[in-house]
C-alpha cells in the first residue's frame, strides 16, 4: 500500500526550501544534477517515490520497468569497479543498444556541444583535455555521490513501444522526486559497463540495461549545479493546424 505524501512531511522538511509544490514546479525544476550531499534517503521514501511512479502510462499494461536500487556497501562495489573498468580498461564496453546517431546532425549537434561546452566552461575544462574529461565521466560512476544509485533493466525480447512506456515511468521518477526536494540525473553511461553491473548485481543475461539514475539532495555548493539547459521555442518543434 503506498504512503500518503504527508507521511513524509519531516523528510521533506529536510529539504524544504527546494521543494516543488505543483506538477508545473517539478517539471521546470527537474534537472540532471551532478554533485550530491552525502545526506541519506530513508528508504521508505526511495520505495514510495519508485511506486508512485509506476502509474505510468503501460502499452495494455505491460510495465516492462525492472530496477535495482544500489545503497551502502554494494553501492561502493558497484561504484569501485566501473569506476576502474572506465579509467583503465582500453576498450570492450559497450552498450547493448545504440542511443546516439552514428553522425550527429544539426539542430541536435549544435545542441549537443552547447550543453557539452557549457558544462566543462564552468568545470574549467578546456577543449583537448582528455584526461580531465575521462575523470569528469568517471564522476558518473559514482552516481556523482548521491546516497542512492539505480540502475534500470528490461527485457531483451520487448520492443519500442515499451522503451517507450519505459521513458514514461523514468520520466515520472524524477517529477515525483522533486516534490520531496530530492534531485535527480538519468545516466546513459552506465549501460556500457554492462556486464560488470550484471555480474555485481546478479542481472540475467536476458536483461538489457537501460540506463542508470543518481537520486539524493543537490549540493547546492557545487558549481557543476550551476549548469542551466534551455530548451527551443515551441514553434520549433510544434505546428498547429487551425481553422
Amino acid at each position: 500500500m503506498m504512503n500518503s505524501p504527508s507521511a513524509f512531511a519531516k523528510v521533506t522538511a529536510h529539504a524544504a526550501a527546494d521543494v516543488s509544490e505543483t506538477a508545473e514546479d517539478a517539471i521546470v525544476s527537474r534537472r540532471s544534477v551532478r554533485a550530491f550531499l552525502p545526506d541519506p534517503v530513508p528508504m521508505a521514501l526511495v520505495r514510495h517515490i519508485l511506486e508512485v511512479s509506476a502509474r505510468a502510462p503501460s502499452g495494455t499494461n505491460m510495465q516492462p520497468w525492472q530496477g535495482h536500487v544500489v545503497v551502502g556497501r554494494k553501492r561502493q562495489e558497484l561504484c569501485d569497479a566501473v569506476v576502474d573498468a572506465s579509467l583503465n580498461d582500453r576498450g570492450g564496453h559497450e552498450k547493448e543498444y545504440k542511443y546516439y546517431p552514428d553522425k550527429f546532425f544539426d539542430p541536435y549537434l549544435t545542441r549537443r556541444r552547447t550543453v557539452g561546452f557549457g558544462m566543462y566552461d564552468l568545470l574549467g575544462i578546456r577543449k583537448g583535455d582528455t584526461l580531465r574529461m575521462k575523470e569528469q565521466g568517471a564522476k558518473n560512476f559514482t552516481f556523482f555521490d548521491a546516497p542512492v544509485g539505480m540502475i534500470f533493466t528490461i527485457d531483451k525480447r520487448l520492443e519500442i513501444g515499451s522503451w517507450l512506456d519505459y521513458g514514461m515511468y523514468l520520466e515520472n521518477l524524477m517529477i515525483v522526486a522533486r516534490q520531496y526536494g530530492l534531485h535527480t540525473c538519468p545516466q546513459a553511461a552506465w549501460p556500457s559497463y554492462h556486464t560488470i553491473i550484471k555480474r555485481i548485481l546478479d542481472i540475467p543475461d536476458g536483461e538489457t540495461v537501460v540506463c542508470g539514475m543518481a537520486l539524493g539532495y543537490e549540493d547546492k555548493s557545487a558549481v557543476v549545479n550551476d549548469l542551466r539547459t534551455e530548451r527551443a521555442d515551441l514553434d520549433d518543434y510544434i505546428t498547429f493546424h487551425e481553422d
